[in-house]
């Protein structure tokens, strides 16, 4: 079980090595709208799981 958890982030931590540099050069206005949008997807996560904790409740 460990050893396959452990595999499991390894694999994790290659492909985010991977993709760590950006291959296309964005401008600040993209670079915005993308923490914008990525808020706005935390925000909805959020909001599921509270809603999936009240209805539990």
């Amino acid at each position: 079980m460990f050893r396959s958890v452990s595999r499991l982030v390894r694999k994790f931590r290659a492909i985010n090595a991977h993709y760590n540099t950006p291959r296309i050069g964005m401008s600040p206005a993209v670079r915005a709208s993308l923490m914008v949008l990525r808020g706005y997807l935390l925000f909805l996560v959020a909001l599921m799981l509270y809603k999936f904790v009240s209805l539990l409740g």
